[in-house]
């Protein structure tokens, strides 16, 4: 297991420099672009993921705004916020969290532009909408050997890798309070997991959504007050956290040899894992949403960026910064949090850390299996026993995080998570142009003071839209306008 975890590791260290070049280049060129709409445009980002789904899917109501949200929140909020941002700050230093800052404000413009083409580019499935990259580099870039590569690429790693991470944090979690290593708590944790998790996959995107939609606003307003009283307590410490981190992150102080490089480094790995702008992950879910305009799901994902990095990973860097950590002794995961939660406020935060880790994880779980889910369809259409096989084989590799290693877990997710972003980004900066004027176009509707209303015919460059043909009732005016008011 040690050579793997090495082999991993090398290629991680090599590649991520060629990823983390590609991130910059293409949030920088698509702010720049848009005018930097994931800034200027943040009201109206709140008005959108408000609106309720005005079509339907067979005998179904569609999938609302607020539902593909949290959809992608499930996805997003996770272990990333809590064990990642730990692992950034032992490994990359203080100076990690402001890089993971700048990811997610380059971040947003990306996110903008993946998930509205997943909305141009969305096919009708058999409950809801379905989409994401594979569908959009398979018909807007005419691409489907890349399209196919992408979506054996995505479901290995969300499905398998991923939610191996997750699982991982939690088992790690409760042990931490259980105060034991014994393996047998390991498996009855795997196995508790792993039932709990087929027990909502295999009731599909609806059941999915329900659980989502509650699960992530509750633990994460609850995570978000406990780091406020926090930060509320140790106020005269901020403003030097705040210097801290970024004399850190450029190179002012360093701490315990974790320079620059580092600091940059862990940063945009841990934030790319967390709010996954640019992965290519998100448009899965932001594809569900029955919305009027392409546009108002792409504002609503940037959004999901910002709940996730700007707010949530900042409540787990102020806590463990705020409690004088020592850094440089290698990865550590959850149990960094969950020791500074602990000396912050007593030892009733560790049950209360496990408690909102194990709820966040396990949406991020159901979230992960969607997205392998989305495109097990797209490689084969309506075939019931793959689709069986496939959440199955999640249970499997939840049962095998839960007893795993730290390191090896999240080394095979960056590395995963690099190809993945790669082929995603390949993509969407040859196909920004569409995006770009489908923001035009719905700006020129909100001039006149209309609600935002798209049909294909508007946009004659976009080849091989499946939909938004004016058949669907969001994308008549008449109905949209009757389910806003």
């Amino acid at each position: 297991m040690g050579v793997l975890d090495n082999a991993i590791t090398w290629f991680n260290d090599y590649y991520w420099n060629f990823v983390i070049v590609l991130l910059v280049v293409a949030g920088v060129y698509f702010s720049a672009r848009t005018l930097l709409v994931q800034i200027r445009m943040v009201p109206e980002m709140f008005r959108n993921i408000a609106e309720k789904p005005a079509d339907s899917i067979g005998d179904k109501k569609g999938i609302s705004a607020f539902r593909a949200f949290t959809i992608s929140a499930a996805s997003r909020v996770g272990t990333g916020n809590v064990a990642g941002v730990a692992v950034a700050i032992s490994v990359g230093g203080p100076g990690a969290v402001f890089w993971m800052w700048v990811l997610a404000l380059i971040g947003g413009a990306t996110a903008f532009v993946e998930s509205t083409l997943a909305q141009l580019y969305k096919h009708k499935g058999k409950d809801s909408y379905i989409g994401g990259p594979a569908y959009y580099i398979r018909d807007g870039l005419r691409l489907p050997w890349l399209a196919t590569t992408f979506a054996v690429v995505i479901t290995l790693t969300y499905g398998f890798v991923f939610n191996a991470v997750q699982a991982n944090s939690i088992s790690t979690s409760i042990q931490a309070n259980l105060n034991t290593n014994d393996p047998w708590t390991g498996w009855v944790i795997g196995l508790t997991l792993a039932a709990l998790t087929g027990a909502v996959i295999f009731g599909g995107i609806r059941r999915l959504s329900a659980v989502t939609e509650i699960i992530v606003p509750v633990m994460a307003v609850a995570y978000i007050g406990v780091a406020f009283a926090v930060v509320v307590l140790n106020i005269q410490h901020v403003p030097g956290m705040i210097s801290q981190i970024v004399e850190h992150a450029l190179g002012i102080r360093e701490i315990a040899g974790a320079g620059v490089g580092a600091a940059i480094v862990q940063g945009m790995k841990r934030g790319l894992f967390s709010n996954e702008a640019g992965m290519g992950s998100v448009p899965n879910a932001a594809a569900t949403a029955s919305v009027s305009h392409p546009v108002k799901q792409g504002l609503v994902q940037t959004l999901g960026v910002y709940f996730d990095t700007l707010i949530v990973c900042s409540c787990t860097a102020f806590i463990i910064l705020l409690s004088n950590p020592t850094f440089g002794d290698g990865a550590e995961g959850i149990s960094l949090t969950q020791n500074a939660l602990q000396a912050q406020v007593g030892d009733w935060a560790g049950p209360f850390l496990s408690i909102v880790i194990f709820f966040l994880a396990f949406s991020s779980i159901l979230g992960n299996s969607y997205y392998g889910e989305a495109n097990i369809q797209f490689l084969r259409e309506r075939s019931s026993k793959l689709l069986s096989a496939f959440r199955f084989a999640v249970m499997l590799c939840v049962l095998g995080g839960a007893l795993g290693s730290v390191a090896l877990v999240w080394n095979m997710a960056d590395a995963f998570m690099g190809v993945m972003a790669t082929i995603n980004l390949v993509a969407i900066i040859p196909l920004g142009g569409l995006a770009f004027k489908l923001l035009k176009n719905y700006l020129d509707d909100k001039a006149v003071k209309l609600d935002p209303v798209f049909h294909r015919d508007e946009l004659p460059s976009a080849r091989n839209v499946a939909v938004w043909d004016g058949t669907d009732e969001v994308a008549r005016r008449d109905v949209a306008d009757a389910a806003r008011d």
